[in-house]
């Protein structure tokens, strides 16, 4: 798998996804259809990986310009707002989904990840505990939520898929969005799983562990399990225990020349030396 990775990894042209030159990176491109999706990856979002892998490419790697002008300046990157109390560096309003602080981060380690514009370790903290004082303070009076139940991602809910966040709440709890954000807030992650599987683990909890989601609300609960939704629980588990796999991503040179070269300082680029 991983000798798989690494030739995608390579093979991709990613200078050729910002369209001609363009400073920004594209989602799709396809011999069909050409750039008819028209998506431009900007933040803040879950992308963030995306332009660390694309600057770190030994072959076609894009331009540090790339991000500064097009992620950096999405409509949605700086907020310095106040949610809660809590102000939030980066991202929309309460912060998006909680996806935000996991995708990227399962593999690079925010602890002490500083570029121009954000410290990302706070900015992660800051996103939590926004989605925990949401959860606990509940301004929708859905039934169920509190401090030991809170946590809004994308998954499924009773009609389809949805992106749920503060700003988007339909009543939808996922179990990952809490469980998964183990590393930034332990105490608060803690009090959610244990009311997942104790209080509430006769209609979510299974084979496969917690099922994707829930809307006590509605009396909905779901059958299904999502591997993207799964796969953040299991990392960042592992990496609020021993830091793993924070560890091995951060120590692969081709992760520390792209995030090097994006203007990223860490702890950890500087402990496995310049790439």
């Amino acid at each position: 798998m991983r000798a798989r990775i690494d030739r995608l990894w390579r093979a991709v042209e990613w200078s050729w996804h910002t369209r001609g030159g363009e400073h920004v990176l594209y989602w799709h491109w396809s011999p069909g259809h050409g750039w008819a999706m028209n998506h431009p990856i900007r933040g803040w979002n879950e992308c963030l990986i995306t332009y660390a892998l694309a600057a770190g490419a030994p072959g076609h790697a894009i331009e540090p310009a790339v991000y500064h002008q097009g992620w950096a300046t999405g409509p949605d990157f700086r907020n310095g707002r106040r949610y809660h109390g809590i102000e939030l560096p980066l991202g929309p309003a309460y912060g998006g989904p909680l996806f935000f602080a996991h995708y990227s981060f399962l593999g690079i380690d925010p602890r002490g990840l500083v570029d121009r514009y954000a410290d990302y370790w706070e900015q992660n903290r800051a996103h939590v505990r926004i989605h925990e004082a949401h959860g606990r303070l509940n301004p929708n009076g859905f039934q169920g939520y509190g401090a030991d139940c809170w946590g809004l991602t994308a998954s499924d809910n009773e009609d389809s898929y949805g992106a749920h966040d503060p700003a988007n709440d339909r009543g939808v709890v996922t179990p990952t969005a809490a469980v998964a954000s183990l590393p930034y807030w332990p105490e608060a992650s803690m009090r959610a799983l244990r009311h997942f599987r104790e209080t509430l683990g006769d209609r979510i909890w299974g084979r496969y562990g917690f099922t994707d989601a829930f809307n006590q609300t509605r009396g909905w609960y779901a059958t299904s399990y999502l591997a993207i939704d799964q796969g953040p629980i299991v990392c960042m588990i592992e990496n609020h225990r021993t830091g793993l796999l924070w560890r091995l991503f951060m120590s692969a040179p081709e992760a520390r020349r792209g995030l090097t070269r994006l203007g990223f300082t860490s702890p950890a680029i500087d402990r496995e030396g310049s790439p």
